[in-house]
């Protein structure tokens, strides 16, 4: 559920971005010898896919790191483990897309830039996101998160059980997220300007090191203690710092598609800054008010009869085995976005278009697929997280039944979002999400509330009508083609 943060920036002297309403032109530079071509000249379907499969590979590869953790957690310490890592993530969540909004301005930026050829432009952008992040997450998220991460738990009715698995979990996210940061900035600069492949390696190399310290911290190795639940979040956050360490001595030697600048350009530019801030802003709320209504409905099913047992079911039926779903969903955005976002800097507008459709059809048959599992074996898959209580299996069945149709209506949506977000119009998807994410289906949880008697089907039907409205809209906006005249520039390097 990705991502970033959001300062008011101070008015800037320099110009701001441009944001146009004129149709973009052609390159003004020729095209660098750095980027691959064929996204803006070769077959649009090869060029989508050849994004989007490193990406979905590396999604489901590190979302296999999740399904170990709950699989160890639950069998190890029981459901009320599974329960605590579920909301902790929720809590989590809402926070880091706050953070990676800059990434998706960075996204849209370097995607422009990757498609008009012009390399300086790239790797200034990508430093400013990195410095940006660092300090938000160092300087504010650690010392903040740590302080409110009781308060957090209470907001989504937490279990006393689940809340004393949950809290050293959580703080320790919060403490050392920086790495994590890092690690997701250079996966969507090297995506955005055309390298998925060198995420992917990372993200499995990341993702190994991350199970073999869950198997030892979680459960204990010889002289090293089990740490239980906070195990599973010690063994994240060294997994990821090691590898944001590797990534930055990369970036700053240089020789992937990205790099950071050498000898000038070094100190804070607030108008790319800026620039981060104009098109990741909306995203960020976008993602916040998306999780925010995540977290809603975990108080919703924090009320039902059987809160617990709920609970640890929404934890695996949705935050882990939906996940097959969004995983590959997730990457076909990221390349609908790049793919889109390239030609459009390109000034082959058109060609941006067809990539999202493009997209779209790749996620509905992936969908499809990982839905007919949901349907005919449900209860095969909740055994493998030691879902054996007969509440909970019964419960966590009847969410993957609903979720095998939702999945069809998210992965539409997660695409057409995608090429939006990449294209520069990061506005519209905030909207829709606010309505289809939190309006819907938290008001429909209300209403039944406040007339009849709140069920767990009664929210399961609830996100799935927030799945289909997120579908139709995005769809229709996308079709508008509005987001072809939007532009961007960040003027010339300084310093």
């Amino acid at each position: 559920m990705t991502a970033p943060r959001h300062d008011t920036m101070t008015e800037l002297t320099s110009p701001a971005p441009t944001l146009a309403v004129e149709p973009a032109g052609p390159p003004a530079a020729s095209p660098g010898r750095r980027y691959d071509r064929s996204i803006v000249d070769g077959p649009l379907g090869l060029a989508v896919w050849n994004i989007a499969w490193p990406t979905m590979l590396t999604n489901i590869i590190g979302g296999l790191q999740g399904i170990i953790d709950h699989a160890m957690v639950g069998n190890l310490v029981g459901f009320t483990a599974n329960a605590a890592i579920g909301v902790s993530w929720q809590i989590f969540i809402v926070v880091i897309v706050f953070i990676s909004s800059l990434f998706t301005g960075m996204s849209v930026l370097v995607a422009r830039f990757a498609g008009a050829g012009e390399e300086d432009k790239v790797d200034r952008t990508v430093y400013q996101a990195f410095l940006t992040a660092i300090f938000i997450s160092v300087g504010v998220l650690a010392p903040l998160g740590y302080v409110v991460s009781p308060r957090l738990l209470d907001l989504v009715n937490a279990a006393p059980a689940v809340k004393a698995e949950a809290l050293p979990f959580l703080r320790i996210m919060f403490l050392f997220s920086g790495g994590m940061m890092v690690f997701f900035m250079l996966g969507a600069a090297l995506r955005s300007a055309g390298d998925a492949r060198t995420p992917m390696i990372l993200g499995i190399a990341m993702t190994l090191l991350n199970a073999a310290l869950n198997v030892i911290l979680i459960r204990g190795l010889g002289p090293i203690p089990a740490f239980g639940t906070s195990g599973a979040a010690m063994g994240t956050v060294i997994a990821s710092g090691l590898l944001s360490i590797y990534a930055l001595v990369k970036l700053w030697k240089g020789g992937w598609v990205v790099a950071f600048p050498r000898g000038r350009g070094l100190a804070p530019d607030w108008q790319i800054i800026r620039a981060l801030f104009r098109f990741g802003l909306p995203t960020g709320i976008q993602g916040i008010a998306m999780n925010v209504g995540g977290v809603l409905m975990l108080s919703f099913i924090g009320s039902l009869a059987q809160s617990a047992a709920a609970q640890a079911a929404f934890a695996i039926s949705y935050s882990q085995l939906f996940s097959l779903i969004t995983w590959t969903s997730v990457g076909l955005m990221g390349a609908a976005a790049a793919v889109a976002g390239q030609n459009l800097g390109a000034g082959k507008p058109d060609r941006a278009e067809r990539s999202v459709h493009v997209a779209a059809r790749y996620g509905l048959g992936g969908a499809a697929l990982v839905g007919a599992l949901f349907l005919f074996i449900p209860e095969r898959l909740l055994a493998i997280f030691g879902m054996h209580d007969a509440a909970v299996l019964s419960i966590g069945v009847q969410l993957l039944r609903i979720l095998s149709l939702s999945g069809l209506f998210i992965a539409v949506a997660l695409t057409y979002t995608g090429g939006l977000q990449g294209t520069g119009d990061t506005k519209s998807p905030l909207y829709i999400s606010i309505v289809s994410q939190v309006v819907v289906p938290l008001g429909i949880c209300f209403l039944i509330q406040r007339t009849s008697t709140l069920d767990p089907i009664d929210i399961w039907i609830a996100i799935l009508i927030g799945h289909i409205t997120r579908c139709t809209l995005s769809v229709l906006r996308f079709n508008q083609g509005k987001w072809r005249r939007i532009a961007v520039d960040i003027g010339a390097t300084r310093g």
